[in-house]
């Protein structure tokens, strides 16, 4: 066996090598031509001239369509983002309960949230308000993007929390209890921090959800980035250009997200490993102050 094979299997052979980099260079000739062949379409239906792109170099264009699309988009997002952590946190604590009626409440609303689509959330809550004047009129889709979304997301982030709490070592919870910690103590103090720092990266893809799901707003009214994007499209009769340009402001958007994620799980992990090299020192410094002739 080769010395760079792996546990799965053995390192390629020279001819394996070759066959591999012919496979490779007639697929990378593949998407060239169907990329070339796209662009020829494009240029041939004239949706590569200058006049379609000429409106996204005026500031009428991102103060009309774009800049306020964007904001509806954010705040949403943003707002069912953080309700969606409450429900999650408290669903998810609810369905570790001692108390056999906590759990089943609290498996119930998740397999129930979980199971129903985003939009179907959102156009049952915005018939639901208008029904019942819950909110104001001008303000009726808002509420129902972020309802429909924070009920979804909360649901799912409830199940991330739940199994990162199982995931850790008995331990902490027998250590906790043998502290006379108790379980409302131990699951905010102990596990629960534990937990989110090791479900970070599956809460920030839940957090990306939840962004691009906000664009399910436009089927009730909803002035979100998609929607906005359709609208300057239709005016300016540039629709490809429109969705471009929708496409890389999503896609910065959730690069800048994951980044933070990224940093922020980076600094979490930094933080802990300190302050455990901090108290097993304060351990060894007491331990050393406590040996007989000192």
């Amino acid at each position: 066996m080769s010395t760079n094979a792996t546990v799965l299997y053995d390192a390629p052979g020279p001819t394996a090598r070759r066959r591999n980099a012919i496979i490779a260079a007639v697929f990378i000739a593949l998407l060239i031509a169907v990329g070339a062949w796209i662009l020829f379409v494009l240029a041939g239906n004239d949706q590569l001239t200058s006049e379609k792109w000429n409106p996204f170099v005026k500031s009428t264009t991102w103060t009309t369509y774009v800049l306020p699309g964007l904001w509806g988009t954010l705040k949403a997002a943003a707002l069912s983002i953080v309700l969606a952590l409450i429900l999650g946190a408290v669903l998810g604590i609810g369905r570790l309960s001692d108390h056999r009626w906590v759990r089943a409440i609290a498996g119930f609303l998740v397999e129930v949230f979980r199971a129903i689509p985003v939009l179907i959330l959102m156009i049952f809550t915005y018939y639901l308000f208008a029904e019942y004047a819950v909110v104001p009129s001008s303000q009726l889709a808002f509420a129902a993007v972020v309802t429909g979304l924070t009920l979804y997301n909360g649901s799912v982030i409830a199940e991330i929390l739940r199994a990162g709490i199982n995931s850790l070592p008995k331990g902490q919870t027998e250590a906790s209890m043998a502290l006379g910690l108790g379980k409302s103590q131990m699951m905010t103090s102990i596990l629960l921090p534990q937990a989110v720092t090791a479900m970070l990266p599956a809460l920030v893809a839940q957090m990306v959800v939840a962004l691009k799901d906000s664009a399910l707003g436009y089927a009730i009214g909803y002035v979100e980035v998609v929607r906005s994007g359709i609208q300057s499209a239709s005016y300016y009769g540039n629709y490809l250009p429109a969705l471009v340009v929708v496409a890389i402001v999503m896609i910065i958007i959730n690069l800048a997200l994951s980044w933070f994620a990224t940093y922020l799980e980076r600094r979490l992990r930094q933080g802990r490993r300190k302050s455990t090299v901090a108290d097993a020192e304060e351990t060894d410094l007491a331990a050393m102050e406590n040996m007989p002739g000192r």
